[in-house]
């Protein structure tokens, strides 16, 4: 353990209890041989302006922000940095020369991840099928976009967000697809992407026939519990690359902790077998 000061962070949520991140956070605290502390900390909506202003009081170096206030922490810190504008959340929130900073790691960690992973895919293979508009599909929508793919078409089962995303987000290259004719528009895509929670353990499965799809289309589910969901065991079955998403939720902690902790860790295989341990 090295003699600085200890760096306090953590992560917050309403509900936290489930997080992965004081364990993910862990893990590199002890590689490093870092002398902090990562916690999480139960913020609800009407505690939250309150606990943001009282970061440096508590001699928190910064936080990790998931649901629900990852927009709503836009307007609480200092600076917004381009990639938080242009999503609209803030999901990492650090300290820059006394000023608070709110940033976005979710579409760095998305793209980093498929980047390494996929054998076929580069931006300009052709159109990308999204399949949901929550807060996880901004992030995905925008880094795919800036790294410069034709096409996006964009589904959701209420069409009014998914025009509504469209509209915040302003990409011409954005195409909504009725619920209804999402299987049609698989049809010369290159890539396939369910930013929604359906086919979570617990939750109802996405229900989507797959038969439209070319087989050198590659298919990435966000969801990592299972850690192969019904769409990637379907996709893998008719020979499509398949890329599950705990390597996002891996990829999006890396920028995130440097900011935090001051080092660059290493998303490898040691840490997703931890992670895959704490999730058994």
């Amino acid at each position: 353990m090295n003699n600085k000061e200890k760096i306090i962070a953590g992560v917050i949520g309403d509900p936290i209890s489930h997080s992965l991140s004081p364990c993910l956070h862990g893990y590199w605290l002890s590689k490093y041989n870092i002398n902090g502390e990562y916690k999480a900390f139960h913020v609800t909506s009407a505690e939250l302006p309150s606990f943001i202003k009282s970061l440096n009081e508590k001699s928190i170096a910064g936080i990790n922000v998931t649901v629900p206030h990852k927009e709503d922490v836009l307007k609480l810190v200092d600076k917004v940095d381009e990639k938080a504008r242009k999503i609209g959340a803030v999901n990492t929130v650090y300290f820059e020369k006394g000023k608070m900073i709110g940033s976005n790691t979710d579409g760095i960690g998305f793209l980093t991840h498929l980047k390494q992973t996929t054998k076929r895919w580069k931006a300009e293979n052709g159109p990308v099928v999204i399949i949901g508009a929550g807060g996880a599909a901004r992030a995905v929508l925008v880094s795919l976009l800036d790294d410069g793919v034709p096409e996006v078409r964009l589904t959701n089962r209420t069409k009014e967000r998914a025009e509504n995303l469209k509209k915040e987000i302003d990409y011409k290259r954005i195409h909504i697809i009725d619920w209804e004719a999402r299987e049609d528009a698989l049809d010369g895509a290159a890539l396939v992407v369910n930013v929604t929670t359906l086919g979570m353990t617990g939750q109802r499965p996405l229900e989507l026939s797959l038969d439209n799809l070319p087989k050198s289309a590659s298919v990435y589910d966000i969801v990592y519990s299972p850690l192969e969901t019904e769409l990637l065991k379907n996709a893998r079955n008719r020979g499509n690359e398949t890329i599950d998403g705990l390597g996002m939720l891996l990829h999006q902690a890396a920028p995130g902790f440097k900011k935090l902790f001051g080092v660059d860790p290493n998303v490898d295989q040691g840490l997703r077998d931890h992670i895959l341990r704490a999730l058994s």
